[in-house]
């Protein structure tokens, strides 16, 4: 088995604060294609699933880049959500603009020292992250396959009660029930849903402009995504090669937990349907 290794980088996030992230590649070898694997809403690079499945496909023969979206709220230590006005500012908008970042810094050569220029592109996103893997791979032709698990069919998320208080108290508290902190989120991401939420933040539209290869993973027991936001994406989906399939008992996180807990047989599954996906239209 190869060993994997990791180096870790840092570039200038959307919001001017650090973008930091891992470039994870098996030992030996320089031309191989690459996959940005993009977190979701109160998740980081180093949560539950996301370091594992960056094994899995640096095993396979790729370089696997994850970061934290400069939103994310993850400090440098990457478990604790040490910067929570970065989280609370966050906005789609500069989710995308990260991205892009380090897209161009892999494929410019300038993201780690010595690490080649992938020959091939591939993008794996989760739950928001997912959503914004569509909107980036619908404008982006450098982007040559594409997976999501549980994402997101739509950016305007909240009941319009909600998003009047939200409006009057200037903030909403976030509970992440996963980790137990308790995160601001300002109105920035209302403006920026106000601003380009039927334009650059819609996703259907994105997804009608994805025309590579896109396998659309859902769990069957999704409590934060309806499986209807995946067969919506599906319809939209403007390519000839869309794959949506359902994971018989699947959670939001395919049953993964944080801190790490093992493999379930849903995230087994989905993992093992990801590299297949990435490998065959990739290498």
């Amino acid at each position: 088995m190869a060993t994997v290794i990791t180096t870790t980088f840092e570039l200038r996030g959307a919001d001017g604060g650090p973008l930091r992230g891992d470039a994870r590649a098996a030992e030996g070898g320089r031309g191989r294609p690459a996959v940005v694997i993009c977190h979701g809403f109160k998740g980081f690079k180093d949560w539950g699933f996301f370091p594992h499945l960056a094994d899995r496909l640096a095993k396979a023969g790729f370089t696997a880049v994850s970061f934290n979206f400069s939103g994310s709220g993850v400090g440098p230590d990457g478990q604790s959500f040490s910067e929570p006005e970065r989280f609370g500012h966050a906005t789609f908008s500069n989710d995308l603009t990260d991205i892009q970042t380090v897209c161009d810094a892999l494929l410019g050569g300038t993201l780690v020292e010595g690490l080649a220029v992938p020959t091939k592109l591939g993008l794996f996103g989760h739950s928001r992250g997912g959503g914004m893997a569509v909107i980036h791979t619908g404008g982006a032709s450098r982007v040559e396959a594409l997976v999501t698990w549980a994402a997101i069919g739509r950016t305007h998320r909240w009941p319009e009660a909600t998003i009047a208080e939200w409006r009057r108290d200037g903030k909403i508290d976030i509970v992440n029930a996963r980790t137990g902190d308790v995160l601001p989120l300002y109105t920035d991401l209302l403006d920026d849903i106000d601003a380009h939420g039927s334009e650059r933040l819609d996703l259907m539209a994105a997804a009608g402009s994805v025309s590579v290869p896109w396998l659309i993973l859902h769990g069957e027991a999704d409590e934060t995504v309806p499986i209807a936001e995946a067969e919506a994406l599906r319809d939209a989906a403007g390519g000839p090669d869309v794959v949506m399939r359902v994971v018989s008992g699947g959670t939001h996180t395919m049953g993964s937990k944080h801190p790490w807990a093992g493999l379930t047989p849903e995230l087994k599954l989905a993992m093992g349907e990801t590299v297949a996906w990435f490998s065959r239209y990739l290498i």
